[in-house]
């Protein structure tokens, strides 16, 4: 079997290295050598898995932590003062209880909890590395004697930026083991948005370093705790406006697959495959989640067609079908005023124009037409062209890729469909039934006359997308 649980066969093999680097980077810490610091490391050990437990309690973790994804960070200066007063090997060590009792929100559950418990194991024992190369231990100072200060700030910054450093080497390869990204854009967006996050939770890891250093002992290092509980509270503010901001996605799509009953999925589809094409330009990960909720509600503005023409059996007349060319601009109106939707909301207003000018509703050409409405022009003809539908058979991937290809320049970028096409080599593409048919089959040829097209059939010019609604 290639897939176990869901993981591929590679990011097994890989978190089985990772995991096996761990292991060896904290065994050291059981060696006679290392028998002074156990009380430190087991201290620590013990405060970091009591700060990540209370995320797994469904009482305490909505109460105190405020349904925090697993993974946040909240707990890492705990892990950055460990790797400031400890061995490498006890740093380390540091990492692996509280990683391994941590709540992980996506299933499987078991194997993503050793995955991040190998990891931050990693990442600690390189800053405890980073610190004892620039003598961070001794610069903390002990007992009656102070800190080395301005000094000591050195070795902590290096060693808090050494842990963003491989915290994030180590999830660009779980990318391209996992997920099946390019190399070339796999690492992409994890380093610099972590690095400042890092930094804070280095200064306060130095703190506790400090404190636990200090003539009051551990004891005073826990008050570090209460600025780690603020910080994660306001996180959780943040998860609850971007889950409040899915749900807001989720209900508007909901109404247009309710209207529209012959596109049902295909909005999640067009969303999907923006973001595969978006990954293939490399494009920042800031902006690859914006673009999803662009392919998705790109059609959200069939709210404000009426559903007699929506639904029409037979051909459109001239008339209606300038009522359903509204629909972009019907969309716009409708979002105008959702700010979390930033690029998205051109890429609603311009996703039907054509590089030639011939589009609408602006006639809008080349690059004039925004990036993100490009990206999903091609991205929504594609799942038109090969998803199945009450009124049309899905055409092969293969098919929908030469029409694409046949009309880059004149209808679509030609960058997007390439990056579109070396993207599905990469990932492949999964197509489901959209019709309202109990068995979900293709619906078969009759043997009379042609059946008629549906109100949404294009015009019989070069069609990008033939099926699809305009």
């Amino acid at each position: 079997m290639t897939r176990v649980m869901g993981i591929p066969g590679a990011a097994r093999a890989y978190i089985g290295c990772v995991v096996a680097g761990a292991v060896v980077c904290a065994l050291p810490v059981l060696g006679p050598d290392a028998r002074g610091s156990w009380g430190a490391v087991a201290l620590l050990a013990g405060l970091y898995a009591a700060c990540e437990l209370p995320a797994r309690c469904p009482f305490l973790g909505r109460t105190q932590v405020g349904s925090v994804p697993a993974g946040t960070g909240s707990f890492f200066p705990v892990l950055l003062a460990a790797a400031l007063l400890l061995p490498p090997a006890g740093a380390a060590a540091v990492a692996l209880p509280g990683a391994l009792l941590a709540r992980v929100d996506q299933r499987p559950a078991l194997p993503r909890r050793i995955w991040r418990a190998g990891r931050l194991a990693l990442a600690a024992w390189a800053a405890a590395q980073a610190a004892a190369l620039l003598g961070g231990p001794a610069a903390l100072g002990g007992g009656s004697g102070a800190p080395d200060f301005p000094y000591v700030l050195l070795p902590a910054a290096v060693s808090a930026c050494t842990f963003s450093l491989v915290l994030a080497v180590l999830d660009g390869g779980i990318r391209v083991t996992a997920e099946r990204r390019p190399v070339r854009t796999a690492w992409q967006g994890l380093l610099w948005p972590s690095l400042a996050p890092h930094a804070v939770h280095g200064l306060a890891g130095l703190m506790m370093a400090v404190l636990w250093r200090s003539a009051h002992g551990p004891v005073a290092a826990l008050f570090v705790l209460l600025p780690m509980y603020i910080t994660c509270w306001v996180f959780a503010q943040y998860h609850r406006e971007w889950a409040a901001h899915q749900a807001t996605i989720r209900a508007l799509v909901q109404a247009v697959d309710l209207k529209d009953r012959y596109t049902r999925g295909h909005s999640e589809r067009v969303g999907r495959a923006s973001v595969l094409i978006a990954r293939e330009l490399g494009m920042d990960e800031g902006r690859l989640e914006v673009l999803r909720f662009a392919g998705i509600l790109h059609d959200v503005g069939k709210l404000g067609v009426p559903t007699r023409v929506l639904r029409k059996d037979g051909p459109l007349t001239p008339e209606e079908r300038r009522i359903i060319q509204l629909h972009p601009e019907y969309g716009h109106e409708i979002v105008r005023g959702i700010g979390f939707l930033g690029e998205a909301r051109s890429a609603i207003l311009h996703h039907h124009e054509r590089m030639d000018g011939s589009g609408y509703p602006y006639g809008l050409s080349g690059t004039q037409i925004p990036e993100f409405a490009r990206v999903v022009a091609v991205a929504d003809a594609f799942d038109a062209m090969t998803s199945t539908r009450c009124y049309s058979r899905a055409r092969p991937v293969g098919t929908a890729i030469a029409e694409l290809r046949r009309c880059a320049g004149s209808h679509f970028d030609p960058r997007m469909v390439r990056a579109l096409v070396r993207a599905l080599d990469r990932h492949g593409w999964q197509s489901d039934v959209t019709a309202d048919e109990p068995s979900g089959n293709v619906p078969p040829p009759r043997p009379t006359a042609k059946p008629a097209a549906p109100a949404s059939a294009p015009a019989p010019l070069p069609a990008p997308h033939p099926g699809a609604r305009p």
